[in-house]
């Protein structure tokens, strides 16, 4: 048995074509670094996360993975900064889908297309 752990992610992966342009779009809309990373086959850029305690991620640059919509969709915590990040989208290259709404006592959403075409919602409980 597959002992149960209290975060149902643990990792996600958000596929690009273009790695610098990707990368320095989250970077912006977000006000954080991304981590260089090389896995073989594969170039990645991770988002910053305590991996004994949170969910990780990055964005990923591989043959067979293209970027766009139909795919999986992640949910970045920007927990108390969506008013702050949702405005930095349009100017970062991206593309607001879905502007910010309410969705009850879990909290907020916006979802939003990135410089690669991928469909991304940001989720805040306030």
């Amino acid at each position: 048995m597959i002992p149960v752990e209290k975060d149902a992610i643990r990792w996600f992966e958000i596929a690009v074509a273009d790695m610098p342009r990707a990368k320095k779009f989250y970077e912006t809309i977000l006000g954080l670094s991304l981590i260089d990373a090389q896995m073989p086959g594969c170039q990645m850029a991770m988002f910053p996360c305590d991996p004994r305690n949170g969910v990780g991620g990055a964005i990923v640059l591989m043959d067979g993975m293209p970027p766009g919509v139909g795919g999986t969709m992640v949910y970045l915590n920007v927990n108390g900064g969506l008013d702050a990040v949702l405005p930095r989208i349009e100017s970062a290259g991206g593309k607001i889908w879905c502007p910010k709404f309410s969705i009850g006592e879990h909290g907020f959403i916006g979802i939003f297309m990135d410089t690669e075409g991928n469909a991304v919602g940001l989720h805040s409980l306030t």
